[in-house]
């Protein structure tokens, strides 16, 4: 299985957040996944990080580490630069959350800083579609952002499989080589399933930071499906 594994913090002992790292890192991760949650724009008030947290993340796992910040907030228009400053490697936006997209996508590449956007579940594809270009990833959600305890839903694949083959397009036309990253409810049984849906990467949360196996453990079960 060639698609990439990210891990979110969020299912990690915050008290022991730089060893939970370290031994991402360790266990061969080159890639991090911070989700903000502002207690407003998710469905169940949550509250997690903000800046201050991503820069210690940022200056934790050093400059090889890819670090992207996925902003599940009312305000990532006016608040994007302070996780761009904080040392984030990419930025993916709602499209559900913002009033221009387009002014925001030039906005965050201008800073030198890569762009996304995510769209929910019940969100289209053409809602993205347009700014494909411009992308430098698409994050579709396999679940309802910031409610716990949710199943991966598998009706998404049909939206995975046209941003697939629009960036399949793109490419092949000798424009931008977007990602495809999925989150949500990806574990051991599902993550070999979604990569033949041709998804880049995957957000991985309890299904690989949790109290049953290390991390090392559970990417290799992850593979071997």
């Amino acid at each position: 299985m060639d698609m990439q594994i990210a891990p979110s913090i969020l299912t990690a002992d915050f008290t022991r957040l730089g060893e939970v790292l370290e031994e991402s890192i360790d266990a061969g991760i080159d890639w991090i996944h911070l989700d903000v949650m502002d207690g407003n724009w998710v469905v169940n008030e949550t509250i997690t990080f903000g800046p201050a947290v991503v820069r210690s993340v940022r200056e934790r796992v050093g400059p090889d580490i890819f670090v992207d910040c996925h902003l599940m907030i009312t305000n990532a228009e006016r608040t994007w630069k302070q996780y761009a400053d904080a040392g984030v490697d990419l930025i993916i936006a709602h499209i559900e959350a913002i009033n221009d997209p387009a002014a925001l996508i030039s906005e965050i590449r201008g800073s030198g800083t890569m762009v996304g956007l995510v769209l929910n579940p019940d969100t289209e594809p053409d809602a993205i579609l347009p700014y494909l270009s411009e992308l430098d990833l698409v994050l579709v959600m396999s679940v309802v952002p910031g409610k716990g305890g949710q199943s991966f839903m598998p009706e998404v694949e049909g939206k995975v499989r046209v941003f697939r083959a629009a960036i399949d397009e793109q490419i092949s036309d000798g424009g931008r080589k977007t990602k495809l990253m999925i989150d949500g409810g990806i574990k051991a049984h599902n993550a070999s399933m979604v990569a033949s849906w041709g998804v880049d990467v995957a957000v991985i949360g309890s299904g690989l930071i949790n109290d049953k196996a290390s991390i090392a453990e559970n990417i290799s079960e992850i593979r071997s499906k």
